[in-house]
């Protein structure tokens, strides 16, 4: 005879199962958000003609293709 399940101990029954759902559809949420937002607004230029943080401020060449 095979055993019964507890309906009490269901894995849609535990509030913790729940909460980890609501956390990881927030973060999910929030990451699609923030993807929207980025696509929206550009980047501000600088008016500076060094390095920033490391970053140059204008783009640079590279060597082109051999002919």
């Amino acid at each position: 005879m095979a055993p019964r399940s507890n309906p009490a101990g269901a894995w849609y029954r535990q509030p913790v199962v729940w909460l980890g759902a609501v956390i990881f559809a927030a973060s999910l949420g929030g990451c699609i958000w923030m993807i929207v937002l980025g696509a929206r607004h550009g980047d501000a230029t600088l008016d500076t003609s060094h390095t920033v943080f490391g970053v140059p401020a204008a783009a640079h060449s590279a060597a082109g293709p051999a002919p």
